[in-house]
């Protein structure tokens, strides 16, 4: 135990938990517009139980570092391709946030979609957290596979994904509000999903995708929109005092 209290621990520990928080913001996001999908009384307990099994998920997987490393030797070849049973994860995942996003982006252009049975509502809830928990699967999978290059120690790991958990499960509430005020936003968070989606399928393939230029770009963009919607709230529309006035007298 004397070596998780050493400078190099604590070095493991901090990068470990930034890590984390950066790989789970697209958990988040996804988390966060799968349960606007359901009543607003429901959707906080959908996110709570979303994020919470990705804590349950990820340690899980830690405990099975035997396993997961497993994962990543050959199963099969076509042609040139070996796939590992690590790869199949990622593109199937890939495959089906593409899917999600390419869907949600389509109901939100479209239309349609809002009006459910109540028998359809009486599943919603279940069928929510089924997805949740297939891309936490994929999402845990990828991010437990990082962590172990950057520390030694299980309890290190376990450490840094509760804080990031925690800090996840934190936000959620103001992250997935804050998405569903600005329809824009919300719009860039599907085409980041699907972004990450086509990332996760060409990771599957053995095709490495330098993830700091994609973040780097998002989060430029994503800076660009705050810009934007601090311009839109600056620009107040000009006050009608005849208009008024007249209302005033009527």
């Amino acid at each position: 135990m004397q070596e998780l209290l050493t400078w190099e621990a604590f070095v493991s520990f901090l990068s470990l938990s930034v890590m984390e928080i950066v790989l789970g913001i697209d958990n988040i996001i996804f988390i966060s517009i799968l349960s606007q999908r359901l009543p607003e009384n429901q959707q906080a307990k959908a996110r709570r139980i979303g994020i919470l099994l990705a804590l349950i998920i990820r340690i899980g997987l830690l405990f099975a570092l035997t396993w997961l490393i497993g994962m990543t030797s050959s199963l099969f070849a076509i042609g040139s391709f070996d796939f590992s049973g690590r790869d199949l994860i990622l593109i199937a995942g890939g495959i089906f946030l593409v899917y999600k996003a390419t869907t949600e982006i389509h109901e939100k252009l479209e239309g349609g979609g809002a009006e459910e049975n109540q028998s359809s509502k009486a599943s919603l809830m279940s069928t929510i957290i089924f997805q949740i928990v297939l891309l936490d699967i994929v999402f845990s999978f990828d991010s437990i596979l990082t962590a172990i290059g950057l520390a030694e120690s299980v309890y290190i790991m376990i450490a840094a994904v509760i804080v990031a958990i925690s800090i996840m499960l934190a936000l959620s509430g103001a992250i997935s509000t804050f998405i569903q005020k600005h329809p824009t936003i919300k719009m860039l968070a599907l085409a980041f999903l699907l972004l990450i989606g086509v990332l996760l399928v060409l990771d599957g393939f053995h095709q490495e995708v330098p993830k700091g230029y994609i973040y780097a770009a998002i989060f430029f963009s994503l800076f660009v929109e705050l810009l934007n919607i601090r311009v839109r709230k600056s620009k107040k529309p000009p006050v009608d005092l005849r208009g008024r006035y007249s209302k005033e007298v009527d």
